[in-house]
């Protein structure tokens, strides 16, 4: 949540002349409605079906970048789907967050004392992300330029 995954995806996607493709704005464009008001109308269950299926279609149909939500990678099924995929997991820490978002933002997990549920979603996700990840790259204090060369470097995807 506010690592900057729309803005390196979009940059990523250009630098590597490919489509660029988020499942969040897949799911919002075929329910008509926004991801907080899912959360709130249907339940986290609910979203994360949607958001399962969203990623199952978009790996089938897309192949240029694709964002993913941040909760995406909590199903075993869709970290399956992941593996043998390159995978960047960009990471931050929560002052990191607090800077970016001030946690305060539509973020619905994150409704009641952000920072310490921010803390504990990214303690039980930080292994999930590693596990699919094909390369880790730390976004603090990095502009969105800076954060796309260390992804491009690190899938060894240099562009001249």
């Amino acid at each position: 949540m506010g690592v900057g995954k729309s803005t390196v995806g979009h940059l990523l996607a250009e630098r590597l002349g490919v489509g660029y493709r988020d499942t969040d704005d897949d799911i919002v464009a075929g329910t008509g409605h926004s991801i907080a008001e899912i959360f709130v109308d249907e339940g986290e269950p609910a979203f994360r079906a949607l958001e399962k299926q969203a990623v199952r279609t978009a790996l089938a149909e897309h192949e240029g970048v694709l964002a993913l939500g941040g909760g995406a990678v909590l199903d075993a099924e869709t970290r399956a789907l992941l593996a043998g995929q390159r995978v960047v997991y960009l990471s931050m820490d929560v002052e990191e967050a607090v800077k970016r978002t001030g946690l305060n933002v539509a973020r619905p997990l994150l409704a009641v004392n952000p920072r310490k549920q921010w803390r504990e979603l990214m303690e039980a996700r930080r292994p999930l992300y590693e596990e699919v990840a094909t390369a880790v790259v730390a976004t603090d204090g990095r502009t969105p330029e800076e954060v796309t060369r260390s992804a491009l470097d690190a899938l060894e995807m240099k562009q001249a």
